[in-house]
Parts: structure tokens; sequence; C-alpha cells
């Protein structure tokens, strides 16, 4: 059943992004709003979703405190888990953010967290996948990128990364993309007054997760190249941070575990079967 919802969600996709892109060779915010919020509601409709409130309006507080530091504050910002194991995260354009359930549980405290948030708050800041929209747009082979969604539903690596959501709208983010969303997510959390160690830390863990029991992982680094010397260079962005913008920053605090808590009790939405066929 999920297989199914996953090429719904991936061909709402290419048919939304066909009709708002493909007339000229640039995105303007009004469209890059609509063409998230139409693969919102999709993402919403199709993939599991948390709904208990308590759960997710923690995320959508903690998220919102991230972004009305930036630049773009006025965006209608979305924060939502999925009720999955996989471990991922991923930003659709317009503000729309979504983070698993199964990446969570491995954020140990509220600075992992935020760090996750601030990193892919920084790529929609950024506009990151509406840059490789009007790239594929501009090179004449829009088309192509269709063609690339319908392969990956055919491909197992991506199609665990799509029943996530992370390839439902672009492709594989570049190592220059992800270091601009890393810079970017350590200035966010520094000025949400959250501990900016919390991102290289969060990092290390599923770096050494992928070395040593990669199962449940692959989605996110399908979609987030993650190598040591990324980490090495978080690092230096924190070390250039003044040091007196960096006192009294929060690492954790007793309802960020409140929330795990509360997280955990939770019923899990039922995985979906790897090989199942679709009625």
């Amino acid at each position: 059943m999920r297989r199914r919802a996953s090429a719904r969600v991936a061909g709402f996709a290419l048919a939304g992004l066909l009709t708002l892109v493909l007339p000229g060779c640039s995105v303007s915010e009004d469209q890059e709003v609509e063409l998230g919020r139409r693969n919102a509601e999709q993402v919403d409709a199709q993939l599991p979703v948390v709904r208990d409130p308590v759960a997710s309006n923690y995320v959508q507080a903690l998220g919102t405190s991230i972004a009305r530091t930036t630049e773009r504050s006025d965006l209608d910002w979305r924060f939502r888990i999925i009720d999955s194991r996989q471990v991922n995260a991923f930003a659709l354009p317009g503000g729309f953010i979504y983070v698993n359930r199964g990446l969570i549980e491995r954020a140990e405290g509220l600075d992992e967290l935020a760090g996750v948030l601030a990193h892919e708050v920084g790529h929609v800041v950024l506009r990151h996948s509406v840059h490789q929209i009007e790239k594929q747009n501009k090179t004449g082979v829009a088309v192509e990128l269709g063609c690339r969604l319908t392969n990956l539903c055919n491909s197992d690596v991506a199609r665990a990364a799509i029943q996530v959501g992370g390839a439902a709208l672009f492709a594989r983010y570049s190592r220059h993309d992800e270091a601009e969303a890393d810079s970017e997510a350590v200035r966010l959390v520094v000025n949400a007054g959250i501990d900016p160690t919390g991102i290289p830390t969060m990092f290390r863990r599923l770096l050494e997760e992928r070395r040593t029991s990669p199962l449940g992982i692959e989605a996110f680094f399908a979609s987030h190249p993650l190598e040591e010397d990324r980490i090495v260079a978080t690092e230096h962005e924190i070390a250039a941070v003044p040091p007196s913008a960096l006192r009294g920053l929060r690492r954790d605090d007793p309802s960020y575990q409140a929330f795990k808590a509360h997280l955990a009790w939770l019923p899990r939405a039922p995985e979906p079967e790897p090989n199942a066929v679709s009625p």
C-alpha cells in the first residue's frame, strides 16, 4: 500500500513541478510556496504523519523558534513528524519541514534535534530545491527530472527515501548545498539560543550508525551526503562563533525529554513491507 502512496506523492510532485515551472525560467516565491503546499498536502495524506497534538505541537514550536530568526520568517512554516523508524528529515519548498520519528529517537538532546531542523530550514532559506528546479528548467531538461522521479520509484534505495518523503520532490543535495545548510544551521540555532555543538554530535552518531548498522538509515544518506570532512567543517564554523555568543546556550531541557518520552509512548504506524504489492 505504501509503495502506491509513495508513487502518487512522486507523481504529484512531477505534475506540480511541470505545471508551475515549465512556463518560465525562474521560480517566484509565490510559485515556490504553492509547489510546497501542493506536495505537503500529498505527504500529509499519503504518509503516516503523527497527529498527536502534544508531539506535533512540540516540533512545530521548536521549528518555529528557529525559523523566525531567518530572513524568511514571513513564510507559513510547518513542521511535521513522520511516523517511520527510518532515519530522515526533508524540506519542501516554501517552508514545509518533515522529520522522521526514527531520527528524533536518535537525537539525545534538544540541541541535536534543533540542529536537524535548522539544517532543513537552511535549505528552504537558501532555496536549494528551487535552484535545482530552475537549473533543470534553464538547461532544457525539466522533463528529465520527471524521468528521474519515475525511475526513483523503481530503485530500492531511492524507494526507501520516497517512502519517508525525502526524494518526493528533488534529488540528492550537492555537497555545496549541504555545506551551506550546515553553516546556516549553526547561525540559526545560536540565534535561537541553542548550543550548535549538537549539529556535529548528531552527524557523528549517524555516520557511526551507517558504518555499524546501516539498515534504516539509507534514506538519510541518499539525500544528504555526509562524510567526516563535512563534520569537521561544521566544527570549524562553530569555533568561529564568538565565545560570548555561545555562553548560556541550551543543550537540553526537561521539556525535550518529556516530548521524547511522550513520543516513545505513542503507538507506531505499521512499517511498509519491502516487497509488498499494492492491491
